[in-house]
């Protein structure tokens, strides 16, 4: 067995790491709490000779063994995925294009790839990485103590709350903090986001992901003329929840550049992902910032090139993925969709657990229950048309007067209103600011529906079914009349042009499509007559 196929444990990447490290190393009681809990396996002499020669020859074997030990679906509530070497290449070439520096900070270090890299290029630099797994941790300890970096710090905790103090010089803060959804993180973080911004006079939204915490850390904490490349999820760049970001890349954070990578690059193993890389000095007001798509990893380089727009306008702009947009080339015979059909989301309950109900098993007149596309995985089975809707679940969907019920109607409707106000659904934000808190309002139903987010391509189906939709898919309505043969015609052309690139891709894998970014696909012009 190779040294690689001898790594397939958590006992045996432990103990590996801890032979690499030796007996001198002091551990956080994280650490020794964690090795006490496994049956250590010490790999032997010509394995661990081998695992040194690949760390020094600018490997990570401990970190692939990591990831190969724990799937992407185990590490990813964590945030935990790993930074390819060519991607820490350039951004590290980013920084030592930049003025010298005293100090190089690694969050979210995982197996330490960026401050091994950095022990590398920055021979005088002290090295901080800091991560909260206290096995990651270990084989950062363990990839340092192989370069015999002993200028190098691994501090295991909450980078929130490890950020280093001040040095005479300048750091520069490098590496790929962990992608956490708003939902998995506690109370009193989304609390401490909130007054961290207000305090540098910013306004936080509790919806934002642990990555806006950590470019809001390095902004609160470090200090006027530190240097930084972050790279993270591009979501930032255009959702409500990305706002703060915006407004310290502009005010604060000193944003000098922001490279968008694209899926098609293919960068991440384990995650299909559009990503951004960020560079920035903090203190810093330039009158500019260069924007730049990168589809290929060859376009990566020292993180050079792109188009420079001017701090104004990204400040006026509420998305800033369209600015890296240039007008681009319409292939004869072809039309963005847009000029064809209006494209829309479905309605937001509010509630779906009372809104969408069961036929069979409720009360309810049917006049009020319509048949609706409530799961994403129920077009991605229709194939390319939803034939039947008796097997969908329906919508409850009042009129906003309740007077145009029958009396019958209304005894039942009047039942279900005063179980759904017992749960509160009256008092939601969605039901607060309908003109009737109990009218859903769906949309009449589309001819051609489409999935909103997935780890895939929409799926575009013909709604024979006349099905309605609520916000998991969108619908496409023709802006004039078409016939069936050409709404036919119009979704195999979407189905043939459209890829996971013309969305935006999240850590994790999943697809967003807008319902702009829909319009903006262009397609064949099926209107013109098929010779």
């Amino acid at each position: 067995m190779d040294t690689l196929g001898a790594l397939t444990t958590r006992e045996g990447i432990i103990g590996a790491a801890l032979a690499l490290l030796g007996d001198a190393t002091p551990l956080t009681d994280a650490e020794r709490t964690l090795i006490e809990s496994v049956d250590v396996l010490t790999p032997p002499a010509k394995h661990l000779a081998d695992l040194r020669e690949r760390i020094r020859a600018g490997q990570d074997p401990l970190g692939e063994a990591f990831c190969t030990v724990y799937s992407p679906a185990t590490r990813r509530p964590n945030g935990a995925t790993y930074t390819p070497p060519v991607v820490v290449s350039a951004m590290l070439a980013w920084a030592q294009d930049c003025p010298p520096v005293v100090r190089v900070v690694d969050p979210g270090a995982g197996s330490g790839r960026f401050s091994v890299a950095a022990a590398r290029l920055f021979p005088h630099a002290e090295l901080v990485a800091i991560e909260k797994d206290p096995l990651a941790a270990l084989l950062t300890r363990a990839n340092l103590a192989t370069w015999e970096a002993e200028r190098a710090r691994v501090v295991v905790g909450d980078y929130r709350e490890c950020v280093p103090g001040p040095v005479t010089g300048r750091t520069l803060f490098i590496g790929n903090p962990p992608y956490v959804r708003h939902h998995n993180i506690p109370a009193p973080w989304k609390r401490w986001l909130t007054m961290t911004a207000r305090g540098l006079g910013h306004s936080a939204s509790q919806l934002a992901g642990l990555h806006v915490h950590f470019f809001l850390a390095t902004a609160a904490f470090g200090a006027r003329g530190d240097i930084g490349a972050f790279i993270t999820s591009s979501e930032w760049l255009d959702v409500n929840y990305g706002a703060l970001v915006r407004d310290l890349a502009l005010n604060g954070l000193g944003a000098r550049a922001v490279l968008v990578v694209t899926p098609e690059a293919q960068l991440f193993e384990d995650a299909q992902t559009t990503a951004a890389i960020t560079c920035f000095e903090l203190g810093a007001r330039p009158s500019s910032v260069r924007l730049k798509r990168i589809k290929q990893v060859s376009d990566l380089c020292r993180l050079e090139g792109g188009q420079a727009v001017r701090r104004e306008r990204l400040a006026e702009a509420r998305r800033w993925t369209p600015l890296l947009r240039t007008a681009r080339p319409v292939p004869e015979g072809h039309i963005e969709l847009g000029e064809l059909v209006r494209v829309h989301r479905g309605a937001v309950t509010g509630a779906n657990k009372v809104w969408v109900v069961d036929p069979a098993n409720t009360d309810l007149p049917s006049s009020v229950l319509e048949r609706t596309v409530t799961r994403a995985r129920e077009l991605i089975a229709a194939g390319t048309v939803l034939k039947d809707g008796s097997t969908l679940r329906a919508v409850v969907d009042l009129p906003p007067d309740l007077d145009a019920l029958c009396e019958d109607d209304r005894r039942k409707v009047e039942r279900f209103l005063k179980a759904a106000r017992r749960l509160g659904v009256h008092e939601g934000y969605i039901a607060r600011h309908r003109p009737s808190w109990w009218s859903v309002g769906l949309r009449a139903p589309a001819p051609l529906l489409a999935t909103y987010m997935a780890r895939r391509v929409p799926a575009i189906v013909r709604n024979l079914a006349l099905a309605r939709h609520i916000n998991i898919a969108h619908g496409l309505y023709p802006r004039t009349v078409i016939s069936e043969d050409t709404l036919g015609r119009l979704a195999e052309a979407i189905r043939d042009s459209i890829t996971v690139g013309h969305g935006r891709t999240y850590a994790g894998g999943l697809t967003k499509f807008e319902p702009r970014e829909l319009e903006r696909l262009l397609i064949p012009n099926v209107l013109e007559p098929v010779l």
